[in-house]
């Protein structure tokens, strides 16, 4: 069976940045599963698996356009430290979750300057080329369950 739209793919995985260092795998834990063109991964991925098939194994550089977009500068603003609600001392580096129109969203602390806190709202894989090692585990037809809540379930449901 090929992957195409609507298909549940279970897929294994290694991400790693242009200098090879890993970011991500799948590896020691079980494979990721989505449903194919419903955009659960991003574009240039999906893109590359469109028609593999179990078995199937690919290398694929992924630029920054079919990942996680360009970074946008526009996207760090300065907010006052007193809305950190953390018992932690705050750092530069450290993600926190927040709210915005689109849903949650991750921010990063990316300058602190007295009571001055400078967040960016990009990904944080803004702006990087993706390199991806992937081994299609299994294709498969979605239930009607899964198309109805627009994910896989996985294995054992």
């Amino acid at each position: 069976m090929k992957i195409g739209n609507n298909m549940v793919v279970s897929i294994d995985y290694t991400l790693k940045d242009v200098n090879g260092e890993i970011i991500d795998t799948s590896d020691g834990r079980a494979p990721l599963d989505y449903i194919h063109g419903t955009g659960s991964i991003i574009q240039g991925l999906e893109s590359a698996l469109e028609g593999k098939s179990a078995g199937d194994e690919l290398s694929v550089t992924i630029p920054p356009e079919e990942a996680y977009g360009l970074r946008d500068d526009s996207l760090a603003q300065s907010v006052d430290k007193k809305i950190f609600e953390t018992e932690e001392t705050l750092e530069v580096g450290m993600q926190f979750q927040a709210p915005s129109d689109q849903g949650m969203m991750i921010v990063t602390v990316t300058e602190i300057d007295g009571d001055s806190v400078t967040v960016d709202t990009n990904h944080p894989l803004a702006g990087e080329t993706l390199q991806f090692d992937v081994a299609v585990v299994d294709v498969r037809e979605p239930t009607q369950e899964e198309l109805g809540h627009g994910h896989a379930h996985g294995r054992g449901g």
